[in-house]
């Protein structure tokens, strides 16, 4: 699970659904990346960073939490 990336969602006033269209993938395939069932490709990782925080490196952004 990518808590950092739920906190920095929150942060930038935008919700798992919103986010999704804008980097152009459905609400249950950004949430099954989120919690850590499937990857996330590059070009996401970079949408996202570029719309949520880029003020975090990607590897604050993406810190993977443990279980």
């Amino acid at each position: 699970m990518y808590r950092n990336l739920k906190g920095e969602i929150i942060k930038a006033n935008l919700t798992i659904a919103k986010l999704a269209i804008k980097i152009g993938v459905t609400e249950k395939t950004l949430r099954n990346k989120i919690n850590g069932e499937t990857e996330f490709n590059w070009s996401e990782v970079l949408k996202i960073r570029k719309i949520v925080a880029p003020h975090l490196t990607l590897e604050e952004l993406f810190e993977k939490a443990n279980k």
